[in-house]
């Protein structure tokens, strides 16, 4: 397997660790958030430091950037909402007694979890605490929720590309929540009742993402599963970390990591098989993003880094491309976790060659 190649640059603008890293949704700007208690926003065109927003009594754990606004949680258990242009504090939502560990932001509410092994949802306008999810034992350490535009695609691909949508519940009322008991929980944000829980992990859940009905957790335990959300069963499992998975991301049917053990790795989803390991990070990586076939790595050691992944990217896209066309003249029937896990024709080559680096700032 190839292996990313030292970075040249490196940025050492925050006193301490990186936290957490997002993209706005236009793709211009980049938010971090570090132990220093600070966020920055950064400009991908020029790679230069545009904004700073101070006000945290202690450091930040997360961060969320729109277009137009910045969202930041922090271990002083508030969460502050940030105006782009001005670094001016716009709100403040309390009522967590504990560190906040993960925000969402849902066009006109707020979900968070934390410490005090709750999630919560909030009004972002009024400021105001309207749902709490309680049944964890212990803290609350990631979240994961359906975007509109993930439901939309969904029924879309249910009615074919026309006639009626399906009579069911819109994907956009659960709520999914990993903690430090080691389960994952699935909740209706309008009555605040637990739905499902998952519970084969061996470890913490740090991180989880939701894509077109499967679920990705991350663990402690050193490995990712996949669920399929609406059974619960568990489908497929990615090995070969050497410490906690701290963060992942699915694009193109490609899951790529960050673990403690300071690497980034790109497995087959489908399959599970490992492609490429990233090096360069000294310290656990945190936060992982993808922005026009760029991998954004930040880590604890305090650096961002950019890696190119167009060619992995591009070679997943002819494989997809093979796989269609094999499963449209296979007459193999059965259920979506047998196709899921049939590798016939899914088996990726380990590659040579490195991929091209370069770290922001």
């Amino acid at each position: 397997m190839g292996n990313g190649s030292s970075a040249v640059k490196v940025c050492a603008d925050h006193q301490g660790g990186i936290n957490w890293l997002s993209l706005s949704p236009d793709g211009q700007r980049l938010l971090t958030g570090s132990e220093d208690g600070t966020a920055r926003l950064w400009s991908t065109a020029d790679s230069q430091c545009h904004g700073h927003f101070q006000g945290h009594e202690s450091y930040i754990t997360f961060c969320h950037l729109e277009n137009e606004a910045a969202f930041t949680c922090s271990a002083d258990h508030t969460i502050r909402k940030w105006d782009v242009v001005t670094g001016q504090c716009l709100a403040i939502y309390r009522g967590h007694t504990s560190i906040v560990n993960r925000i969402l932001v849902a066009k006109d509410y707020l979900f968070s979890g934390s410490y005090d092994r709750t999630a919560r949802c909030w009004s972002v306008d009024k400021e105001k605490q309207i749902q709490e999810f309680r049944g964890h034992r212990n803290c609350v350490l990631t979240l994961a929720h359906y975007s509109s535009k993930d439901v939309l695609e969904e029924e879309e691909e249910e009615r074919g590309g026309g006639g009626e949508s399906k009579q069911r519940p819109p994907g956009d009322r659960e709520l999914f929540s990993g903690s430090t008991d080691y389960t994952i929980r699935t909740w209706n944000i309008v009555t605040g009742e637990q739905l499902k829980v998952f519970k084969e992990h061996q470890g913490s859940i740090i991180c989880l993402e939701l894509v077109n009905r499967h679920l990705y957790s991350g663990s402690a335990d050193r490995t990712v599963k996949c669920w399929l959300v609406d059974t619960g069963e568990r489908i497929q499992t990615y090995k070969a970390h050497k410490h906690s998975v701290s963060t992942l991301k699915y694009h193109a049917g490609i899951l790529f990591t960050g673990s403690g053990d300071a690497c980034a790795r790109a497995f087959n989803s489908r399959s599970g098989v490992l492609q490429k390991i990233f090096r360069g990070h000294k310290f656990i990586i945190n936060c992982i993003q993808i922005h026009n076939e760029l991998l954004y790595t930040a880590s604890h050691d305090g650096t961002l880094r950019i890696w190119d992944i167009r060619g992995i990217c591009k070679r997943n896209k002819r494989r997809l491309k093979k796989e269609k066309c094999v499963q449209g003249r296979s007459s193999q029937k059965g259920s979506l976790s047998r196709l899921f896990n049939n590798k016939v024709g899914c088996m990726v080559q380990q590659e040579n060659g490195e991929h091209e680096t370069v770290e922001l700032m």
